[in-house]
């Protein structure tokens, strides 16, 4: 279904079902929008998933900036540490893992590793804007999300004279082995 298509399905929506799909977009809730549109569009229009997402971006590119987005994690040291010092366990180590979804593609967890008791606790989720925002023109090649959480996890594992692990920094990969003590 091309632009012009989407356009002309989406104004003969009822007022109230154009309602529902724009409150899930506006609270940055794009599987929610994507579901009712499947719902109401894939009988009588053969509208699936595909289609879907298509009339859903258009939605997001209509609103812009009025997205409530999710906050972005703090990334300077100040911030990090007083969230490590909150920690149920001793913190023994800082790692960096991959992550991704459908909304935000790759983005890394930085997590503080923790003994007595045994866990781990999110310090920090670097989505590219987060990263954007934290290194602003300074990149190099690598992804920016990685380049961000290999800065301030290393800067934070350093503060708390803790190692830092990232097992794969210059590839996305959710599947790396994790952190062994």
């Amino acid at each position: 279904m091309n632009k012009a298509a989407r356009t002309e399905w989406w104004e003969s929506l009822p007022a109230g079902i154009r309602d529902e799909i724009d409150g899930y977009i506006l609270q940055d809730s794009l599987l929610g929008a994507v579901r009712v549109i499947v719902a109401v569009g894939l009988v009588p229009h053969d509208i699936g998933v595909g289609t879907a997402q298509l009339i859903a971006n258009d939605r997001c590119l209509h609103y812009g900036d009025r997205i409530a987005r999710e906050p972005e994690s703090p990334l300077d040291l100040e911030s990090l540490a007083y969230r490590a010092a909150g920690c149920a366990g001793r913190v023994v180590a800082i790692e960096a893992i991959w992550d991704g979804d459908t909304v935000h593609d790759w983005f890394v967890r930085l997590l503080a590793i923790t003994a007595d008791p045994a866990g781990e606790a999110q310090m920090a989720t670097v989505y590219r804007s987060t990263a954007k925002r934290y290194l602003g023109e300074d990149e190099d090649s690598r992804h920016p999300a990685a380049l961000a959480a290999e800065r301030a996890g290393s800067a934070l594992a350093a503060h708390l004279s803790v190692p830092f692990h990232f097992t794969s920094p210059d590839t996305p990969d959710d599947e790396g082995p994790r952190w062994q003590p």
